[in-house]
Formats: structure tokens, sequence, C-alpha cells
């Protein structure tokens, strides 16, 4: 009997919005792959497909064995261990009173939760050294989302990852992983002290919004966005 299991989940847009997927990853104890699935969800968000990854793991894995669900969406960690309590005691609202986005695939996502022990593991993506699950998550839910074709196996078909390339010397190393509890105390995770800047380049806050070369921005979470956002989450 498994007394763990370990899983990757990820999420893929081509155009952000654009045709997007889903897909996970479950390995055994050791963190070798078992089974894989990925799906389509037509004209979605990153972050939709982040979610959905998650939901469809959830819903998959046995709710009385311990999981570790590898991940490189701090949108979706951040979503279910920090910020989720502040949502649901505000009646699905965000502190400055906008409705939570996404808030269908959150309130299953929780439910699919209740009761059970889930550690919550970041690892960066594309990474030359990086996470082998999250590689395989990563390549099997960008290639449904390119095809819009469900697919799934055993360790016998999985997805091979493509090569990442190679960082800056300066960025070489590797960050390490951070992990976070299902039910983590506190309550958003916010910009605090951190600067404001125009943004450099079109990108897409965690609010699943996205902002525009010149936009002002500061740091939502683990991730940039709007600056009304960043007081929402704190």
């Amino acid at each position: 009997m498994n007394d763990r299991i370990i899983a990757a989940c990820d999420g893929a847009a081509k155009g952000n919005p654009g045709p997007a997927a889903w897909a996970y990853v479950v390995a055994d104890g050791a963190g070798a792959p078992q089974r894989w699935q990925a799906g389509p969800l037509g004209h979605s968000t990153n972050n939709v497909g982040e979610l959905t990854a998650l939901e469809r793991l959830l819903a998959a894995t046995d709710p009385a064995v311990p999981l570790e669900v590898r991940l490189d969406s701090t949108y979706t960690r951040d979503a279910v261990t920090k910020w989720l309590k502040g949502w649901k005691r505000n009646g699905w609202k965000t502190a400055a009173g906008k409705p939570v986005a996404n808030q269908e695939l959150i309130q299953r996502i929780d439910g699919l939760l209740e009761g059970r022990d889930v550690d919550f593991v970041y690892v960066p993506a594309h990474q030359v050294d990086g996470d082998p699950l999250n590689a395989i998550a990563d390549k099997a839910a960008s290639d449904a989302a390119r095809t819009q074709e469900a697919a799934g196996g055993t360790a016998a078909d999985l997805p091979v990852p493509d090569p990442a390339a190679s960082a800056p010397a300066r960025s070489r190393r590797t960050p390490a992983a951070s992990a976070a509890k299902r039910r983590t105390s506190g309550g958003s995770g916010g910009s605090g002290g951190a600067p404001t800047l125009s943004a450099r380049f079109p990108g897409t806050c965690p609010c699943s919004r996205p902002y525009a070369k010149g936009d002002k921005i500061t740091k939502v979470g683990g991730s940039w966005g709007h600056l009304e956002c960043a007081a929402a989450h704190s």
C-alpha cells in the first residue's frame, strides 16, 4: 500500500488566452512516473489550465493517501494555500470587492482538498536540471493545447519533454523548491513594500486579466500584476 503519492500538474495556453489544456502525471512514493493524463480546454487562459490540472489530479488520486503536488504556478499554489480563506470569508470577493477570478474552479478544488493531507511544492519551469515530473506535465499540457486532443497513458509511453534552453551563467543556479501546506495560516499574498514598475512587456496578472506594455505593475503574490490586485491580495 502506498504511504505517499508524488505528482505534478501543469496547464498551457497558446496565446494566453488561446488554445489551452491541462495535464498531470502521477508517480509513486519514490518519484517514479506511473500514469499521466491530459485534456483540451478550447480557448482559455493559462490560469484556467493550471487550476483545471490540479482539479483533475485531485479527482484522480486516493484522498486517503498523502499527496505531494509539484507545480510551477505560484498563482495556483497561492490561491489554495494563502488567498482562499480570505476569499471565502469575504463571500468570494477580493479585498477590493471584486469577484474572485475562476471562482467555480477554485471552489471545486477547495471541496476536493477537504480533509486531505496535501503538500504543494513550487518548482521552477523549463530548467536544465529541473523537476522531471513537472517537465512531463508541461509537455503533455503543451501538446494537448496544440492538438486540442485528450491523451494519457502509463510509464511506458510518457511524453518526452523538449530540451530546456541553457540559462545565462549568472542565473544557472536552480532555486530551491518551496513547499506550502494546504491549510497554511495567513489570509492573502500582497505587495508589501514591493516596487511599482512600468511593464517592459505585455503580460497576464494572477487575476487572469492582461496588462499592456507600459502599464504600472507590482508584485502580486509570486508574480507581477495590477496595482489593485496587489491590494486585493494583501
